[in-house]
């Protein structure tokens, strides 16, 4: 038992650095066994679209490591970035039209997203004095219905900036996903009753 907090915090730095490397492993196993229909395709962009948007708005407010953000979509969720990747994925897995894809990101997501958020709040309540009682106001994923309300002294004023936007390079995430779509047609109609 002594090893486990250890043990926990390697697996947190691995699973940090994982993250995208294998987010390009899963994403090439898509590909390969996905069977993509139009009417995947269409249903897909109830999920995709809104985890772009959340993304893109979420960007536009983050101040990374410089101040701890609790205005714009911050105010529902402490990680609205990684509820946007997640509706992304979720997306894609039903455009796969393979179930089974969708439970092995259910596997990726608790593996590698859980300890990587955990990890991150560690860094976030070490570095920010009020980083409790913002958690104590506002759920680690799945959002509040109403925003937050923080004392006055400790509001926050940040508004939704395209700077920012720009900054974090988020316009990638609009770019991949419009790559997979892609793939995914083309996948469509070359192999199209081939399957």
């Amino acid at each position: 038992m002594g090893s486990a907090p250890g043990t926990k915090t390697r697996w947190q730095k691995f699973a940090r650095r994982a993250r995208v490397p294998l987010g390009f492993v899963v994403a090439a196993v898509f590909l390969v066994f996905a069977h993509p229909t139009w009417e995947t395709l269409a249903w897909s962009l109830l999920l995709v679209l809104p985890g772009l948007w959340l993304r893109g708005y979420a960007a536009g407010y983050v101040k990374k490591n410089a101040e701890l953000t609790r205005t714009g979509p911050y105010a529902y969720t402490r990680n609205p970035l990684y509820l946007g990747s997640m509706g992304i994925a979720f997306g894609f897995a039903v455009a796969a039209g393979k179930w089974w894809l969708g439970l092995l990101l259910v596997v990726m997501f608790l593996s590698i997203y859980v300890p990587t958020i955990l990890s991150e709040e560690v860094f976030l309540r070490a570095t920010f004095a009020d980083f409790d009682e913002y958690a104590r106001l506002v759920p680690r994923l799945l959002p509040r219905f109403t925003p937050a309300r923080f004392g006055a002294s400790n509001a926050g004023s940040g508004r939704f900036s395209a700077e920012r936007y720009q900054h974090h390079r988020e316009y990638n995430a609009l770019m991949g996903s419009a790559a997979i779509y892609a793939a995914l047609i083309l996948r469509m109609v070359l192999f199209h009753g081939r399957s």
